[in-house]
């Protein structure tokens, strides 16, 4: 049977979570990043698909790889992370679906179909990135998920010679709280949702 998460859980991963763009000095290390991506697979996608691929940029080197494809405005918050995630997606992911999903013939469903590939590895793909951040936060880090930069740069410098394609970025590490603008209001139910 479910359990409602206790008040603390909740504030770590939603009420009191925050986008952070800048960063203590204190590293991520590879095993906490292993435990993020062991959360984040066990969440679920369409069939299985997990067409989710990420490449941590953790290094000086690779950091610099990674510079010039940014919008000047997250250059320095990218640099002063301990990590940034590359949450990309799969455009063949259908090819590991007879491993994935063994039961049924769901390669068949999408091969040859590049409007349905399309879709469905974008929207499974960022779902996992959703189900990333609440890893991460899950496991002590803080977030800076961001757009601005360009895909196509990032593509070619990290993902060449595949058929993975960029969607998002997402800072990792521990947050200085104290350069946290106040929190920008959220929609109450009532603007956002309606039951029928």
């Amino acid at each position: 049977m479910s359990t409602k998460l206790d008040a603390a859980a909740l504030d770590r991963l939603f009420n009191d979570a925050r986008t952070h763009n800048d960063w203590l000095e204190k590293p991520v290390s590879e095993a906490l990043l292993r435990e993020v991506w062991d959360l984040t697979k066990m969440a679920p996608t369409s069939a299985n698909c997990s067409p989710a691929r990420i490449v941590f940029v953790t290094s000086a080197e690779a950091k610099e790889r990674l510079r010039p494809c940014l919008a000047e405005g997250n250059v320095a918050k990218t640099m002063s992370a301990p990590a940034t995630a590359i949450i990309g997606h799969d455009m063949e992911f259908h090819e590991r679906l007879p491993e994935l999903f063994p039961h049924t013939d769901a390669r068949s469903w999408f091969a040859g179909n590049d409007q349905l590939i399309a879709a469905t590895a974008v929207r499974n793909g960022t779902l996992q990135g959703g189900y990333f951040i609440l890893a991460a936060r899950a496991v002590g880090l803080d977030c800076g998920p961001m757009s601005g930069f360009d895909n196509g740069a990032v593509d070619a410098e990290f993902f060449a010679g595949t058929q993975i394609k960029s969607n998002f970025l997402c800072n990792l590490g521990f947050g200085d709280a104290s350069t946290l603008f106040p929190r920008s209001p959220r929609f109450d139910f009532e603007d956002a949702c309606r039951v029928e």
